[in-house]
């Protein structure tokens, strides 16, 4: 049986990514904080569950030992965990734009090092970085929250180079606005025209099991948000100005 272990999984995305992976007979290990949540949707799946805060280094490497100590191959780490930053670099606390660099950035990096000795045993293996368009765009009114993004970014794209010839494939998914309980867009977003910009986890659960059979480095969810990509690399004045004016909060 093929083995997947999802963070973030308690709920959103991650939820609906473990639920995709249960119906088509994956063997999930669900990672987050919430453990009554873990239990709860283990439950549901006939899933495995371990409480882990990304964000801890020992403490990713402990449950890591544990997982591979019971499935010592892996063909599937989902890197979902991430939290939100609605607020400028002037204005966010210290403490949460910290916050942001460990869950967002770091706990990817800890996640693929810690569970890479199965990935290899497993011969050929996936990672799929849950990303943002945020990574791809300056976005003023959450600078912190894109910059972590613009690093977790920068470490999938490394790590797609460095590790497919050792049978590893990482793919980076960039979502756009996603309504998720850690995300409720469609009550922050003031324009009526950008909440209907607001898609739902199972929207992007399905795109990503399309990018593991595909095998598809780097995409968007919906598609055209890769216009923002390209408007941030051909005219990031006009994005900064248009990004400082936004109605978001």
């Amino acid at each position: 049986m093929r083995v997947a272990v999802v963070t973030g999984a308690s709920s959103g995305i991650g939820a609906a990514i473990s639920r995709a992976l249960a119906a088509r007979d994956w063997q999930v290990v669900l990672l987050a904080r919430r453990e009554d949540r873990l239990r709860t949707l283990a439950q549901e799946l006939g899933a495995e569950h371990e409480v882990c805060d990304v964000a801890r280094r020992e403490e990713v490497e402990r449950v890591a030992t544990a997982v591979i100590g019971r499935h010592p191959q892996l063909q599937l780490l989902v890197n979902n965990a991430g939290i939100p930053g609605r607020a400028g670099f002037a204005a966010i606390e210290p403490e949460r734009l910290e916050e942001l660099l460990r869950v967002n950035y770091l706990g990817a990096v800890w996640c693929l090092r810690a569970f890479l000795p199965a990935l290899e045993a497993a011969g050929r293996a996936d990672v799929v970085n849950m990303v943002s368009v945020a990574g791809t765009v300056a976005f003023a009114p959450a600078g912190p929250y894109s910059a972590s993004k613009h690093a977790q970014l920068a470490f999938s794209r490394a790590a797609t180079a460095e590790l497919r010839s050792r049978g590893v494939h990482v793919h980076t998914v960039n979502p756009g606005f996603v309504e998720t309980e850690g995300f409720p867009q469609a009550t922050v977003l003031r324009s009526a025209l950008m909440r209907r910009l607001v898609v739902g986890p199972d929207h992007v659960a399905r795109h990503v099991l399309k990018v593991i059979e595909r095998d598809k480095r780097e995409t968007f969810v919906p598609r055209w948000y890769r216009l923002a990509a390209v408007a941030q690399a051909l005219a990031p004045g006009l994005v900064a100005r248009v990004s400082g004016r936004a109605n978001y909060r």
